[in-house]
């Protein structure tokens, strides 16, 4: 009986929400460990009450997980019981009135321009053939010149390059659209892998009939596009061949990188919250302190009399 309600809430956030698949993927690991957790108990999502929901959140914290984990578990399981409330499957909400434990406040890594430089140079030049050099440089200058999410830069649309756009269109959480203007440097690496990965698929059509793919990156497994763990790999060993910490690189810090940059050179915290496709300016309202913290460092590591008591 669980699983069935696990299944028909996953169906109404795709129909209805269009919730983004790593989204009901994150909520179906969750809600299946807190059904089995109830199960070991003789307990289930129609007799479960308040008491038990916040002993299960007691016991992930026993279980050593972190806070962040803790309270996407609980926002997951107010979702299921927010949905069989209005489903009718139960006549109340267990969960409605129970404290989360809040996330701890932490600023995001990021990277210095000097470091994005080096990235970036070093992408020029990684790739066993012109090709996979230009897919690698061309990835990595639309990451930092848009700060697009991993997600959208790996199912990019291939007809959102055609026509050396000035701006691209991103499809974002929830299916939300925003346009974010390219560089030049990113519009000319865009430019020119366009231009290979087309005689690439052409050639591959002729050899062996394979349709072009839709995507600007395309892939050979099942989602017809590069992989966001490809592209997680590819920045690690990218990050070795820079001389910068593979474990401050991510594509998540690129993405940090770009807001924080732009903020120092004076840009608009509203104007990039639109690029970030922040729904909140609140969440890009952290990038000010990441700046501050960022400068507090460099005067306590420069300032002459820094080290004085």
């Amino acid at each position: 009986m669980m699983e069935q309600w696990i299944s028909r809430f996953l169906e109404a956030q795709s129909a209805e929400l269009d919730a983004a698949l790593n989204t009901r993927l994150a909520y179906g690991r969750d809600l299946k460990d807190f059904a089995g957790w109830l199960a070991a108990r003789d307990s289930g999502f129609e007799t479960t009450d308040r008491a038990e929901i916040e002993d299960y959140i007691a016991f992930c914290e026993a279980q050593g997980l972190s806070r962040a984990t803790r309270a996407r578990r609980l926002a997951s399981i107010r979702q299921l019981f927010r949905f069989a409330y209005e489903e009718d499957l139960r006549t109340d909400n267990p969960a409605i009135q129970i404290r989360g434990p809040g996330r701890a406040k932490r600023l995001p890594k990021t990277l210095s321009i000097e470091e994005v430089e080096r990235l970036l140079e070093a992408a020029q030049d990684h790739g066993r053939n012109a090709l996979e050099k230009m897919r690698t440089s061309c990835l990595l200058e639309l990451l930092y010149a848009t700060g697009m999410r991993v997600s959208e830069l790996v199912t990019l649309p291939v007809s959102a390059a055609r026509g050396n756009p000035a701006m691209i269109l991103v499809r974002g959480k929830g299916g939300k659209e925003r346009l974010v203007p390219l560089s030049p440097p990113a519009r000319k690496a865009l430019a020119e892998w366009l231009a290979m990965r087309d005689a690439e698929e052409d050639l591959a059509k002729r050899k062996r009939g394979k349709p072009a793919s839709t995507y600007l990156f395309p892939g050979r497994g099942a989602t017809g596009h590069m992989t966001r763990q490809a592209f997680f790999l590819l920045m690690k060993t990218l990050a070795v061949k820079a001389g910068v910490s593979p474990e401050t690189v991510t594509p998540h810090t690129i993405r940090h990188a770009f807001a924080t940059h732009l903020l120092q050179n004076g840009a608009d915290l509203r104007a990039i919250q639109m690029m970030l496709g922040h729904a909140d300016l609140a969440t890009t309202e952290v990038y000010t302190h990441v700046l501050e913290a960022r400068l507090r460092e460099l005067v306590l590591e420069h300032h002459p009399l820094a080290g004085g008591d």
